[in-house]
């Protein structure tokens, strides 16, 4: 069995590290390179760097700070925000990201998923999913709508049937971000989660609602995740990398320990 992973997302905001509440209230609260490094040092798996305005502000993400980023840490280290071609997936590439995350222009226009995995490898190209609960009808047998530009335009589009064409179209991983569950710290959305580890061979990372070590427990159990996504719990310093790592170690979740 594969170790599950335990990967911290830094949402950065012209140049600061960000976080929100489903999507909105965004706040400033730090330096993305400081964190990123203090994770790294502290046994953290992955990665994932998210510009949160450049697709809505229609502009090219900041490749300066992913440079700074990436000459700090030497863990896998994936890029989303404002990848709109190939030509930006190889820039990001070139600044010493390991893997593009791909999420509203894949929507829009599906083949660049297949475009990326062809240039650079379907391992290096994560669907990065942001998905809104709604209700049960024909048009979203889940339960589930793909919203995209930060949460702020629904698209009409089934998030499992999204889910799955993603993975026909070349994707090697799936971040499923919650909106509903986003900066909450009441858990994972488990039953989201679960679902689409259930129809998709490719790893499945969860990502919005971790708050306590038990949320991770339970994603990664009884949600079925590969890997859990996390912001806030470690953050604002309530928990750190290494303890949360130690602490699902111990109740038996296979995790690369920090020696």
């Amino acid at each position: 069995m594969l170790s599950k992973r335990i990967i911290s997302c830094l949402d950065v905001r012209d140049g600061k590290l960000a976080k929100s509440v489903k999507f909105v209230d965004t706040r400033d609260i730090g330096d993305p390179l400081e964190k990123a490094l203090e994770y790294y040092e502290d046994g953290l798996d992955e990665l994932v760097f998210y510009d949160i305005t450049a697709s809505s502000d229609d502009r090219d993400i900041m490749l300066d700070v992913v440079e700074a980023v990436a000459e700090k840490i030497f863990i896998p280290f994936s890029v989303g925000g404002g990848i709109r071609s190939v030509e930006d997936a190889n820039k990001l590439l070139w600044a010493g990201a390991e893997k593009i995350n791909v999420n509203s222009a894949a929507v829009q226009r599906p083949e660049l998923i297949s475009e990326c995995a062809h240039a650079i490898g379907n391992q290096n190209v994560v669907l990065s999913i942001d998905i809104l609960k709604v209700e049960l009808c024909r048009d979203f047998p889940s339960g589930y709508e793909v919203v995209i530009n930060g949460g702020r335009k629904p698209m009409g589009v089934d998030a499992l049937k999204w889910a799955m064409k993603g993975e026909e179209l070349g994707a090697g991983e799936l971040v499923i971000n919650s909106i509903d569950a986003d900066g909450t710290r009441e858990g994972y959305e488990i039953n989201l989660t679960r679902m689409i580890a259930e129809a998709v061979s490719i790893p499945v990372i969860a990502s919005g609602g971790a708050g306590k070590p038990e949320h991770l427990y339970e994603v990664l159990t009884e949600g079925k995740a590969d890997a859990a996504l996390i912001a806030s719990m470690v953050h604002f310093g309530e928990y750190t990398v290494g303890g949360l790592k130690k602490w699902l170690h111990e109740k038996g979740v296979k995790v690369r320990l920090n020696y």
